[in-house]
């Protein structure tokens, strides 16, 4: 058995779950190293804690040999008449993250003797502590984001729109290797900065004394990076690098904080503190990080309410912002391993704000 199956069943144990289904593909590729891209379809690995696994596999899913038993049907076969005859429908059962409504309400309805609780979390507990091979594919995937954004500082001119920007940054990436992005890149000018999630124009060109907001990662060898800087067209004024330089130094705050045992709520406080401490807490009112790995977004966080401590092996963001509507934003971002005895920064791009074009 794995190493990463036998932690989850571990989990189960602790949790008094002796079944769980897992439906999310790429938590069935993290514990198995079968990729399938199910669509509508019923597809779902359940566990069970007497070591007896089974795979449930539609005939258009083209999969061999998985090691565990295999279920198969097609779209004329009743889905959840397969599914009961195969668990234990007077039990409890853990239900994973992505297992959709259209066949968890059906199963409950057939099954009214059945209990589900939520499971996903001895799964996802696993995938957030990541292990020495998916550490060194991070790493790479941060070295190919630091390369690509000093890159884009370099390309950056006065004048560009933000998608020709975008639409660089993309090409780098392929360019060295990448085989997807971690998420839509988002380059945003001036005003456009204080919109966190900002889909890069086609028109909008940027201005000298205007800040460039690049947010950005790319996939490598299925996992994500993620970095964010601001930058400032030919000159940056007093306000904006005051800003500038209370955003970097709340990164630091945080950063520093980062080791075995410290609660997330601790860390989300060296950042938030710091920028209420300065007046601007009016102007960033969401957690300070999340998780990272197979996707840009994993289970986990570093917020207020996260009284969880960090583990050697989690992977995480710190990406506090001043968002300042109708002016300008900024944010700072970086990765961050929690080693043994402390913390790596997976991103060496100078945090400090810089002018460029």
């Amino acid at each position: 058995m794995n190493e990463r199956l036998e932690r989850v069943l571990q989990k189960m144990e602790k949790k008094g779950i002796d079944q769980l289904l897992v439906s999310d593909p790429l938590s069935i590729r993290f514990l198995t190293g079968i990729m399938v891209h199910p669509g509508e379809r019923l597809y779902a690995l359940l566990l069970r804690t007497n070591g007896k696994h089974t795979m449930f596999l539609n005939y258009l899913y083209y999969v061999s040999d998985t090691g565990f038993e295999e279920v198969w049907f097609s779209d004329m076969d009743d889905q959840i008449g397969v599914l009961t005859e195969h668990i234990d429908t007077k039990g409890v059962i853990g239900i994973d993250k992505t297992f959709p409504a259209r066949f968890l309400i059906p199963l409950q309805e057939r099954c009214p003797e059945l209990k589900t609780v939520w499971g996903s979390d001895c799964v996802d507990g696993v995938r957030a502590v990541k292990n020495e091979e998916e550490i060194k594919i991070m790493r790479q995937a941060s070295v190919i984001n630091d390369m690509v954004m000093e890159r884009a500082a370099a390309y950056i001119k006065e004048g560009m729109t933000e998608k020709q920007i975008a639409d660089f940054i993309e090409a780098e990436y392929y360019k060295e290797g990448a085989t997807g992005l971690s998420f839509d890149t988002i380059v945003c000018f001036g005003a456009n900065a204080a919109d966190q999630h900002h889909s890069p124009s086609e028109t909008r060109t940027l201005k000298a004394g205007e800040c460039i907001l690049i947010d950005m990662g790319c996939i490598w060898n299925g996992y994500c990076s993620d970095m964010t800087r601001t930058f400032y067209c030919k000159s940056v004024d007093e306000e904006q690098a005051n800003i500038h330089d209370i955003v970097r130094t709340a990164v630091e705050k945080a950063e520093a904080a980062i080791k075995p045992g410290a609660r997330f709520c601790d860390i989300d406080a060296q950042a938030r503190d710091y920028i209420d401490e300065k007046g601007y807490s009016e102007y960033w009112k969401i957690r300070l990080g999340h998780f990272i790995g197979q996707e840009d977004h994993e289970y986990g966080d570093v917020s207020p309410i996260n009284k969880n401590v960090a583990e050697p092996g989690m992977i995480f963001s710190i990406e506090p912002g001043i968002y300042i509507e109708g002016k300008y934003g900024v944010r700072v971002e970086d990765l961050v391993l929690v080693t043994e005895d402390g913390h790596e920064v997976l991103n060496k791009v100078e945090k400090k704000y810089r002018i460029v074009g």
